[in-house]
C-alpha cells in the first residue's frame, strides 16, 4: 500500500497540534501545582528548566548534586534551548516545536518501513497524550533509525546511531539483544564484532568529553538509576501499593528482564525463518519497560513505533487499541493518583492506581503475546525439546 509524504505529515501534525491543545491548561496557568495533575497536563519540559537551574543558563553537568538526569546528548539539548529565554512558557513553546518536528520524521519513517499502517502512530491517543511530557522522542528518532539502517543492512550507520541514541536516552541499549541473535543466527560474527565496536566508540566519542570535565555530573544518570528504588507505574510499586514489600529489587528486575529475553531467544531460534529487527524491537524493547523499575508514561512513545512496525497487517489492529486503551487508562490515572500527593480536592486512591498498572502490563503482555504469535509455534515448541534433550 502506498503512502503520501503530504498525508503523513499533515496527519502528524494534526497530532501535535492535538497534543499541544492538552498541554494548553497548563501553559496558561504556568504549570502549577495541582492543575498538571489534575488536568493531566504536566510536564518535564518548564519542571526541569527551573529546578536544574537551565534557566540561568547553566550548564546541565556542572553540578554533583543537581547535574540533569539525562545523557549527554539530552542534556545539551536541554541546555542549547534553554539559551535564548528566561522563562519556562517560552522554554516550553521552543522543545515542544522541535519534538513536533521530530514526530513528524518519526512517522516518516514509520511509513517508509510500515506503509499500510503508519497511519495508526499519529492516531494513537497514548502518544497524543505523553508527546510533550519529556525529551524521549530525540532518542526515539535516533532509535528508529537503527532499525531503518539495520534492516537495510547498512550496519555501520545503524551502529553509529545506536551509539547515538544510547547517549540520548539509555533504553535502547537493549536493541543490541535482538541485534546480537540476528548475527549470530546469519553466522555473521565479525560483523557482529564490528557493530559493537562502531557502537561503543560512538557512545564513548560522546560521552568522554563530559566523563573527563564533568565526571560527578555526568556520573549522576548512572547513580540515581542504579539506586532508584521501587517507583511509579513499575510492576515492583503495583506490588508494593497491594502490600506485597520487593526487596533486593535491582535483582529482582534484573532477572525478570533475564528471563523474558531468554524467553525471547527461545522464540526467535524457534522461527523458520529469520526475522528483522523492526518485527522484533518492540518485544525486547516490552520486556525491559516490564521489568524495569519504573515506567513514566511517555515510554509510550519508545513502545508505540515499534509495536507499529511489529505488526503483521490489519489482523493485529484490535490487539493494538486495546493496549493502547489501557496506555491511556494509564495516562490518567498515574497524574490522578499523583494530585493525592499535591493537596487536590480528589484524586485517585492508592490500590485504584495500583490496580491501572497492572492492567497496563496485562494489555503490553496482551499485545505482545499477539504479535509475537506466529504458525511456527510448533517449530518453536521443537526447538525447546532439542535443547533439553541436547543437556539430557
Amino acid at each position: 500500500m502506498k503512502y503520501a509524504t503530504k498525508s503523513v505529515l499533515i496527519l502528524a501534525f494534526i497530532a501535535a497540534l492535538f497534543s499541544f491543545a492538552k498541554f494548553d491548561h497548563c501553559l496558561n496557568t504556568n504549570f502549577a501545582s495541582p492543575d498538571v495533575y489534575t488536568h493531566a497536563c504536566y510536564s518535564d519540559l518548564p519542571s526541569l528548566f527551573g529546578a536544574r537551574d537551565l534557566i540561568h543558563h547553566t550548564w546541565p553537568y556542572s553540578s554533583a548534586t543537581n547535574s540533569v538526569e539525562y545523557p549527554p546528548v539530552t542534556g545539551v539539548v536541554m541546555w542549547v534551548t534553554a539559551l535564548p529565554t528566561t522563562s519556562d512558557k517560552t522554554y516550553f513553546l521552543i522543545n515542544i516545536a522541535l519534538i513536533a518536528l521530530l514526530f513528524m520524521g518519526v512517522a516518516l519513517l514509520v511509513a517508509k518501513m510500515k506503509p499500510e499502517l503508519w497511519y495508526l502512530l499519529p492516531l494513537s491517543p497514548a502518544v497524543i497524550a505523553s508527546l510533550y511530557i519529556n525529551w524521549d522522542l530525540w532518542a526515539v528518532a535516533s532509535a528508529i533509525l537503527v532499525v531503518y539502517y539495520f534492516d537495510r543492512r547498512k550496519y555501520d550507520y545503524s551502529a553509529l546511531l545506536l551509539g547515538l541514541s544510547i547517549a540520548t536516552k539509555f533504553f535502547p541499549i537493549v536493541l543490541l539483544a535482538p541485534i546480537a541473535l540476528i548475527f549470530y543466527r546469519r553466522q555473521q560474527l565479525k560483523d557482529l564484532l564490528r557493530y559493537l565496536l562502531i557502537s561503543v566508540g560512538a557512545w564513548v566519542i560522546i560521552n568522554a568529553p563530559f566523563m573527563i570535565f564533568n565526571r560527578a555530573g555526568w556520573w549522576r544518570f548512572f547513580a540515581m538509576n542504579k539506586d532508584r528504588g521501587v517507583d511509579f507505574g513499575s510492576f515492583w510499586y503495583a506490588l508494593n501499593l497491594f502490600g506485597i514489600s520487593t526487596k533486593n529489587l535491582n535483582f529482582l528486575s534484573l532477572l525478570l528482564f533475564l528471563i523474558g529475553i531468554a524467553a525471547f531467544a527461545i522464540y526467535f531460534f524457534g522461527l523458520p525463518e529469520l526475522p528483522t529487527l523492526a518485527t522484533i524491537s518492540f518485544i525486547v524493547v516490552a520486556i525491559f519497560t516490564i521489568s524495569s523499575k519504573v515506567y513514566s508514561p511517555q515510554y509510550v512513545l519508545w513502545l508505540t513505533p515499534l509495536a507499529i512496525l511489529a505488526m503483521r497487517g490489519t489482523r493485529d489492529r484490535s490487539a493494538f487499541w486495546v493496549w493502547q486503551g489501557a496506555e491511556l487508562l494509564y495516562h490518567l490515572a498515574i497524574w490522578e493518583y499523583l494530585a493525592t500527593y499535591t493537596g487536590s480536592h480528589f484524586g485517585l486512591p492508592a490500590k485504584a492506581y495500583a490496580a491501572a498498572t497492572l492492567i497496563r502490563i496485562g494489555a503490553t503482555l496482551y499485545f505482545l503475546v499477539r504479535v509475537s504469535t506466529r504458525s511456527t509455534a510448533p517449530q518453536n515448541l521443537e526447538f525447546l525439546i532439542s535443547q533439553v534433550e541436547g543437556y539430557a
